[in-house]
């Protein structure tokens, strides 16, 4: 039988409970499991208490036992401290559209004309206008 330590939906409509099951695979996700090894409250706050409850014992036997948890559950016990944390691949989706990767591109373009043509009047030496140079013959 292939064991998953997996969520199992609970609560009412927009107000989500879940408890923590070990169950069959094969089964449906709320459906049928052979263990309840906790809850998982997503309303609570992060710094709760009762937000993530489990029995680590079991779940430790479970584990043994060659049962595979799923990512939610593999997190929760990664801050428990029962699983070593694992390098996660960011997936393709993050990076912005071609579009979204030009504009950047023609923004670099220009602020990197304007810190040129800054530059480039900086060096340039100080030309003074003519009428400025009439003032000071008058003088």
């Amino acid at each position: 039988m292939a064991m998953k330590i997996r969520l199992a939906r609970g609560g009412s409509k927009k107000r989500p409970f879940y408890r923590v099951v070990a169950a069959d695979s094969r089964m449906p996700r709320d459906g049928r499991y052979v263990e309840k090894l906790g809850t998982y409250n997503p309303l609570l706050p992060k710094d709760s208490e009762d937000r993530v409850k489990l029995d680590m014992e079991r779940v430790q036997h479970w584990l043994n036992e060659g049962a595979q948890p799923t990512d939610r559950v593999a997190r929760f016990l990664e801050a428990a401290g029962v699983l070593t944390k694992t390098e996660r691949s960011n997936p393709e989706k993050a990076k912005p559209g071609k579009k979204a990767q030009e504009r950047v591109e023609e923004k670099a373009q220009k602020v990197a004309d304007a810190a040129e043509a800054a530059k480039a009047a900086a060096e340039a030496p100080a030309v003074e206008e003519p009428a400025a140079e009439e003032e000071k013959a008058a003088e």
